[in-house]
């Protein structure tokens, strides 16, 4: 990715407060000082549009025939990406803690899937993702986030990209250099571990 475009996207999460500095709990249940709130950064349908199209202009000769997220934080950022590339959006959601297809959604066997996720930090989601996709037949050709907080490192089975690349440092609890200072973390995030 063009690091002027980079900067740019990074600059909307900056002026949009998406982007928080403090002591945050991810919800891999890493700590970490910095956090990104993408909700905030596509609250606006033009804004949400923006960034798809981005992601989208990776895949367009990828034949994709679906786009899929898990819910709840890729929802926005996969609708706008199917939207990109006009085809159609479903997602996976958590169902007594596992990663799974609900609310009618199915795929065809080697149906070409397109998993996207608005923030990417151990990849976790995404491969859970794709695991519940793949067991019910689907084939996830590739992955895309507007933010991979891993720096890369992230590794989620099937290549992937970010809009923007950053390395943000993350601890265990047991590690945490904030925990250490007495700082109180907070969970700005809606997942809870199960």
């Amino acid at each position: 990715m063009n690091s002027t475009n980079s900067m740019n996207y990074l600059e909307h999460f900056r002026q949009t407060n998406a982007l928080l500095e403090g002591h945050f709990i991810l919800s891999s249940g890493l700590h970490s000082p910095n956090y990104l709130q993408c909700a905030l950064a596509l609250q606006y349908p033009a804004d949400a549009a923006k960034f798809g199209k981005a992601i989208a202009a990776h895949f367009v000769n990828e034949n994709i025939e679906t786009v899929a997220s898990p819910a709840i934080g890729g929802l926005i950022i996969g609708y706008a990406v199917a939207q990109a590339l006009n085809v159609r959006f479903i997602w996976t959601e958590r169902q007594s803690g596992e990663m799974t297809l609900r609310r009618g959604f199915s795929v065809r066997e080697n149906e070409r899937i397109l998993v996207v996720e608005d923030v990417i930090t151990t990849g976790g989601s995404t491969r859970e993702c794709i695991a519940a996709l793949e067991s019910h037949g689907a084939k996830v050709t590739n992955a895309a986030s507007i933010i991979d907080r891993s720096g890369g490192a992230a590794d989620v089975g099937v290549p992937r990209i970010a809009l923007v690349s950053l390395e943000v440092p993350s601890y265990k609890p047991e590690d945490c250099p904030l925990c250490e200072q007495g700082t109180e973390a907070v969970k700005p995030g809606s997942r809870t571990k199960n």
